[in-house]
Parts: structure tokens; sequence; C-alpha cells
């Protein structure tokens, strides 16, 4: 009998979640006796966060920013990083190249287009004080679908977005973008996203969880290897229609599949380092409370994430180095 699985996502299907679409796809989770749901936000109009989901028992796994692992554990909710779905930040803050704001200072005063995520306008604060601005500028939150939008239609002036995605779109349709990295900018972002478990879940079914990242890594391996065939897979399994233009999933998969491994060809694999470095400097900000508004002073790196599932033999798949 296979051992079901709610998996929930971040957003719509996408190029960072092609790993489970193909382990789907090629049964891979169905051979490791685990029967694996995807879950979509649109299901409900995204009221309900992936971590929220997870933290409420209505999906066993999540993807999540690393900021929801912080804010729920400080707030006494056992949620845990299992596995980083990209070894590497692949995000950026944009602005249109015309729009004449080629650096972050130039943000003062001007609209930026926010997902309302935890701690979100305080890193754009900090990227613009930085880089020597007053950090002094106007948050909007349009529609979740309608962010990249609102950018191209001139109501907002920046806006996040992952390159292997909206970068993309941008490259076929001739969009010159002006691109301000986080850590250019002496901000150490974290790993996101994240696959986030429960702790006291993952804990009892580690086999479980162990037979799920076994299978995960194959998926993201044979998309590194062969993007093309797992474009073509992301797009029959999801079917959801931001999929229906071949083009640019292969392009976005290109992309994205240079962010899954690490350099020793592993996915999913973190570092204490990258974690204890975005903490720090969350908590060095003074933007972390918990329930009852108290700072908190100090987060403990080791309780944020674990490598204890992930599948652990040696990988022979090359890694490309690909540019855009």
């Amino acid at each position: 009998m296979s051992t079901p699985i709610r998996l929930a996502l971040d957003w719509t299907p996408n190029t960072n979640h092609t790993g489970f679409y193909v382990a789907l796809a090629r049964g891979l989770y169905k051979k490791a006796g685990l029967a694996v749901e995807i879950i979509i936000p649109e299901e409900d109009n995204y009221q309900l966060t992936p971590a929220k989901r997870v933290a409420t028992g209505q999906a066993e796994l999540a993807i999540t920013p690393s900021e929801s692992i912080i804010s729920f554990q400080t707030n006494g909710v056992p949620l845990v990083a299992v596995a980083a779905v990209l070894a590497r930040d692949a995000s950026a803050i944009v602005t249109l190249k015309q729009s004449g704001i080629d650096r972050p200072q130039k943000l003062d005063g001007k609209v930026y287009a926010s997902y309302g995520a935890r701690y979100e306008d305080d890193i754009i604060r900090q990227m613009i004080q930085n880089d020597g601005g007053r950090g002094q500028f106007i948050s909007r939150q349009p529609a979740r679908l309608d962010i990249w939008q609102t950018l191209l239609t001139n109501e907002a002036d920046a806006t996040w977005i992952f390159l292997p995605w909206e970068g993309v779109q941008a490259d076929l349709k001739g969009i010159d973008l002006n691109q301000f990295l986080l850590d250019d900018f002496e901000i150490p972002y974290g790993y996101s996203p994240v696959l986030t478990a429960n702790r006291d879940w993952a804990g009892d079914h580690a086999d479980e969880m162990r037979r799920f990242m076994e299978a995960t890594s194959a998926g993201f391996r044979f998309a590194v290897e062969d993007p093309d065939e797992a474009a073509r897979l992301l797009m029959e399994t999801a079917k959801h229609p931001t999929l229906k233009n071949r083009n640019f999933v292969e392009q976005s998969q290109l992309l994205a599949s240079s962010y899954y491994l690490d350099g020793d060809g592993q996915w999913g694999f973190m570092h204490k380092g990258v974690w204890a470095s975005f903490a720090n400097w969350l908590t060095r900000n003074h933007l972390v409370a918990d329930n009852e508004g108290e700072l908190i002073q100090r987060i403990d790196a080791n309780d944020l994430f674990t490598n204890e599932f992930l599948y652990e033999e040696p990988v022979l798949v090359p890694v490309p180095v690909r540019t855009r």
C-alpha cells in the first residue's frame, strides 16, 4: 500500500518544480511506494500559504521561502527545511531598463510591487539603504498573478522575480531589465525556495522521507541531464495554462536546471553557513519577533534545516556550466 504525501506548491507549476513533476511522470514516487499529490495554491486562490498547510496538517510537505521556516519556528511551530530546491539564489529585484532606475538607491520614492511575504519589504528597504538611499518607497500588493504585469505596465517601478521564469519571459519579449542581486548589496539571502516539513512528522516518517528524497533527487538530476525532455514532462504532467508555450518552458528549463545541483552534483544539500548568515542578518537588523512582539536576539541555524533525509549515494550525472 502506498503512503500518501501531499506536496503544497508555492506558486503555479513552474520550472522550480520540475524535479517533482518528472518524478511523478516517470513513476519514481510510485516505485518508492509513495502516492504523491501536488497541491497548487490556486485551489484556494492563495488564501492558505504552503507553510500554513504543513503547520495545520493539510499537507505533509511544502515549497516555501526560507523566511517561513524562521517565522514559524520563532512562534513555536516546528517547521524545518529538509532540502534546498535550488542550490543558489535565482532571484533578483528588477526594474525596466528604460525607467533609468539602474541601482537600488533610485528606488527611493518609487513603487515596489510586493508579494506581502515575511520580511520582504524590510529586505528591499535595507537594499536601498545599503546602496546609499533612504529606504523610503511605496509598497503595493497587487493580486499575486498580476505582480509581474504591473511592472510592464508601469504601475510599479520594481518587483522581485525569479530569473529563470520572469527573466526568461522578458528576454523572449525583448524587454531589457536592470537586475539587483541581493548578495551584491550585502544581504546574505538564504535558500529559496526550500522543501519544508513538520519536524515531528518527518521524524516519525523518516523512511518515507528518504524514499521521497531519492525519487525527487532523481527527478531533478534528470532535468539537468535532459532539460528539453524534462520541460515536456512538466508541461504534460502539470497541464497548467502558464506552461503552454513550449519555447518559453524549454528556455526557462534550460536556465533553471543550472540552479538545481551544487558543485558536487547533489540536489537538496544545505550548508549551515548560508542559514546562519541569513538568520544573523535578520536578528542583527531587529526583524524577527515572536507572537508577543518580543524581538528575537539569536536564532540557532542548526534548528532551521536538516540534511538527514537526503539521498547520499554518489551522483554520477555531470553538472553542465551554463550562462544566460
